[in-house]
């Protein structure tokens, strides 16, 4: 699976999202101010589209797009990369980041909690 830019991994997760899109839904999902110009936005469903991550229904000339890889897919990929790259493989050394970053909230540990509690048993 071919990585994604920022840009084309923004993109996507709103093809995710509305599962079926044009150019001009994908525009107006955006939050942007101002709006990205509609050629710019088709020119990266394009690149998604020849990278295997969206497929395409024409309609004359108008394309709706839809994601071709699931999102948790995406997620297991990507996720896989960043915790052998940045953690060894480590659940201890991620864990031990997020707590350093105070990335977890009291309710994020008792559910972790909970999770290895359930494991344990």
């Amino acid at each position: 699976m071919e990585e994604l830019t920022k840009a084309e991994e923004r993109i996507m997760q709103v093809i995710w999202k509305l599962q079926r899109a044009f150019v001009k839904d994908i525009l107006e999902e955006l939050n942007d101010d101002p709006k990205p110009p509609y050629n710019t936005i088709s020119s990266i469903v394009r690149l998604l589209e020849k990278k295997g991550y969206v497929g395409y229904k024409a309609y004359g000339k108008t394309y709706e797009y839809f994601p071709v890889i699931a999102r948790d897919d995406y997620a297991k990929t990507t996720f896989g990369k960043l915790f052998s790259g940045y953690f060894d493989n480590s659940a201890a050394s991620l864990l031990s980041f997020m707590v350093k970053e105070k990335a977890l909230s009291d309710d994020d540990i008792a559910a972790i909690q909970a999770l290895i509690n359930k494991q344990q048993r």
